[in-house]
């Protein structure tokens, strides 16, 4: 085939309403917004996303899509490479990761649809399950709602569930420690139970809730302290059987390479970190150190990548994710045995229902 150049990148936002009022132990919402780009070559479209606020679309009109149209359709590396370094002045973390992110996702889509093979089967690996867990549990739920979300779950036949933590001292830390409970009564003994304080405790008292959660057999700790916090960090995995991860707000190389020595899991967000590009880069990393690497929400975008990445532990099968793609996003499907697989089509084989997602439009 001739070298195919990109001729367009356009981006748009979408806030779609939570089902229920969410939250976690730092934070409470009640929208999540969707930034989709599709990037447009010969009569090919690829697509991605990332779930930040409206203005990462104009990040994408005004400093990102001018470097990338005219550019090779095959080559994304490169192409990240420039966005890179375009945004030098604008600070790559957070908003403006998230839209490279969103725009690097839809350019390896775009290069796999137009050589017509799958993104697992492009980068060289064979198609295969990628275990996922179920992921909400949100702090906001009475123990009712907690409790059929969990069952809902294990009927799908999820072996891994996780719940959030985190709310503050005194009352809500017991609060945390029965909601735990609770979840390990619903889910039985023999399902893997997980929890994500999302960085809202203390060193001392993740550490004192830590041991707590050690005895309901908890074998995830998620961010129990902010992820800046490495000496924290390591000061709770030294403390608690469980296995402490962090790693979802990671945006280069040199976030990954900081948080390696004290995790034992690396979380890495391909609507994040710099897309498909920066993941491979972080995973590397992480399998060099001996680390498994696990998938940060984004289950459907994540799984092309997790099956060809090695040490890859699990996908996080996140409620709000799950619920919009489900409405909005054509080529979604659910996990069989607790394990989600790449779909048998070029690029990831996901697209926007843009006539469905009208409604939810804001830029």
């Amino acid at each position: 085939m001739t070298d195919p150049h990109v001729t367009e990148v356009a981006a748009w936002a979408y806030t779609v309403p939570t089902d229920r009022p969410e939250g976690d132990g730092t934070l409470t919402w009640d929208s999540t917004t969707m930034v989709v780009v599709e990037a447009r070559a010969a009569d090919a479209v690829g697509t991605g996303w990332t779930w930040a606020p409206a203005a990462a679309a104009a990040v994408v009109d005004d400093l990102l899509a001018p470097v990338v149209t005219g550019r090779s359709a095959v080559a994304p590396r490169d192409a990240q490479a420039a966005m890179v370094a375009a945004v030098r002045n604008a600070g790559r973390p957070g908003l403006v990761g998230m839209a490279i992110s969103a725009v690097d996702i839809a350019l390896w889509d775009l290069g796999a649809r137009l050589l017509g093979l799958p993104l697992t089967t492009w980068w060289g690996a064979e198609p295969r399950p990628v275990p996922v867990y179920g992921s909400g549990g949100f702090t906001t739920y009475p123990d009712d709602v907690l409790a059929e979300q969990l069952t809902g779950w294990i009927e799908l036949g999820l072996p891994r569930v996780k719940i959030k933590i985190g709310e503050s001292w005194g009352r809500r830390e017991r609060r945390d420690l029965g909601r735990t409970a609770l979840a390990r009564r619903v889910v039985g003994d023999d399902a893997e139970l997980y929890v994500d304080a999302n960085g809202g405790y203390a060193v001392g008292q993740a550490c004192r809730v830590g041991r707590a959660l050690d005895g309901l057999g908890v074998s995830w700790f998620e961010e129990p302290v902010s992820s800046d916090d490495t000496v924290g960090l390591a000061t709770v995995r030294a403390a608690v059987d469980a296995d402490v991860a962090a790693g979802e707000y990671v945006a280069t190389l040199a976030d990954a390479s900081r948080l390696v020595p004290v995790v034992d899991c690396l979380q890495v967000d391909v609507t994040r970190c710099g897309g498909y590009t920066e993941w491979f880069r972080i995973a590397a990393l992480a399998a060099a150190r001996g680390l498994d690497v696990s998938a940060h929400c984004a289950p459907y975008l994540s799984a092309p990548i997790a099956a060809a990445t090695p040490r890859f532990r699990h996908i996080e099968w996140f409620h709000d994710h799950v619920r919009i793609a489900r409405e909005l996003v054509d080529g979604f499907a659910d996990p069989v045995d607790g394990a989600l697989l790449p779909l048998d089509a070029p690029g990831h084989g996901l697209a926007l229902r843009h006539a469905e997602a009208e409604r939810y439009r804001v830029a």
